[in-house]
């Protein structure tokens, strides 16, 4: 079957190459260093790679994923401080992210897209001895290319949804052996354990727990400054966070209706992606919501503003800090996938979302089991939720106090990992 995926996969990447071009100058982010995803190096950066050869390989597809990569090799490097680490990324804005905080002892690349020459062009240059690969991106070169070269592999932090399971599962004949090439799958939760056996039963896979309930909030993080945008008088900030095509225009109406009896709540948006900014800014106008875009740097001069469009990047904490409600993205106007939930429970925010997640199922769990979310059934029921809860600030302090609680609770997947990473290392 690699045969036909390596016949198949460049005339599919033709019809892929648009979409690649128009993200990259539509995204944000280090673009200077991308054509290491086609396997270009210039002399002086081959060079410089080499002090990090035979050393441990990362690879975190974007921002989320790349904020887990990065502490999950601050603690490599205090058991291994003479090991050297190159994480990889395969979107510009992860790629911003990893280069900006970088732990001593490592470096960063773009991912090689998964044509056989271009792995094993890069995988030659490292040599590693361990690749570590996170959550979801099982590519076949790759994983394939570092076996045949001795290389360690383990897949961390793993989770597989009933969507995918039932895909995996129908090419068994393609899936099960690739995934039985890992040394070891480190599943996040006993659900994701339990598919990934389904797909692949003589797979090596065991239950290390979510890493990101192992995230912490920077003890000196500055919220950020909204009285440039709304003005300096009292204010109540509802942010909607991560969100996707469908869902600003559900928060919007919500918020419009909200404001008619609360008039000092102000509306922050952060799409998902922010190359939406412009779509985004269009639905705003269309609801006469006068917005200003974060990307422009645009101030008001009057304060007579009421939502802030957030189209940037690496800014997410900052603005949750400031928020009095978080809503969730993913999850309302028909999406059901959901985000990472664990941000905003750190920060003990109370947190707004759709009740069903798909890809976050055992996240909803802990957090609805112990009552620290609030959920919608039907974007309908959005505005009265929140409106219980702009109403009641002791309930919202209550509420982000206990899902911060319950995240508390499911800590220690970092130890277990790096348990799991020792033996492979050994």
């Amino acid at each position: 079957m690699l045969f036909f995926y390596n016949l198949l996969l460049p005339i599919g990447f033709i019809f892929f190459i648009p979409g690649l071009l128009w993200k990259l100058w539509r995204r944000p982010g280090w673009k200077k260093t991308f054509g290491e995803r086609f396997g270009w190096y210039k002399y002086e950066r081959i060079k410089e790679l080499q002090a990090y050869k035979n050393g441990i390989w990362i690879h975190a597809v974007s921002v989320g994923e790349s904020v887990i990569a990065l502490a999950l090799s601050r603690k490599l490097r205090q058991r291994c401080p003479d090991l050297p680490i190159v994480i990889s990324t395969g979107t510009t804005t992860g790629q911003e992210l990893v280069r900006k905080q970088l732990p001593e002892g490592c470096t960063a690349i773009f991912c090689p897209i998964d044509f056989f020459w271009t792995v094993r062009k890069v995988l030659k240059m490292l040599t590693p001895k361990m690749l570590v690969i996170f959550e979801t991106e099982i590519w076949p070169n790759l994983i394939v290319q570092a076996r045949k070269r001795g290389v360690k592999t383990a897949l961390v932090n793993a989770r597989l949804s009933d969507h995918s399971a039932k895909g995996y599962k129908h090419f068994g004949f393609f899936f099960d052996p690739l995934l039985s090439k890992f040394d070891m799958i480190m599943a996040q939760s006993t659900g994701d354990r339990d598919r990934f056996m389904e797909v692949a039963p003589r797979a090596r896979v065991v239950n290390c727990g979510n890493l990101k309930f192992d995230q912490s909030v920077p003890a000196d993080l500055q919220a950020v400054d909204l009285d440039e945008v709304f003005g300096s008088g009292e204010k109540k900030i509802l942010l909607g966070a991560s969100t996707h095509p469908g869902e600003e225009a559900v928060i919007a109406a919500s918020f419009l209706e909200l404001q008619k009896t609360d008039p000092a709540l102000r509306l922050v948006l952060i799409p998902r992606h922010a190359e939406r900014g412009g779509e985004v800014m269009d639905v705003l106008r269309k609801m006469n919501i006068t917005a200003l875009r974060r990307s422009n740097n645009e101030r008001s001069a009057d304060g007579n503003v009421s939502c802030l469009l957030a189209d940037t990047t690496g800014e997410m904490l900052k603005f949750m800090k400031s928020a009095d409600v978080v809503i969730m993205g993913k999850s309302l106007a028909g999406h059901d996938e959901g985000h990472n939930l664990i941000e905003p429970a750190l920060l003990k925010k109370a947190i707004v979302t759709g009740e069903k997640l798909r890809n976050f199922r055992f996240l909803m769990q802990v957090l609805t089991g112990k009552n620290a979310i609030r959920t919608v059934a039907d974007d309908r029921n959005l505005t009265p939720v929140l409106a219980e809860l702009l109403q009641d600030k002791a309930l919202r302090d209550n509420l982000g106090l206990l899902a911060y609680q319950a995240i508390a609770e499911h800590a220690g997947a970092s130890e277990k990992t790096l348990q799991e990473l020792d033996k492979l290392l050994a």
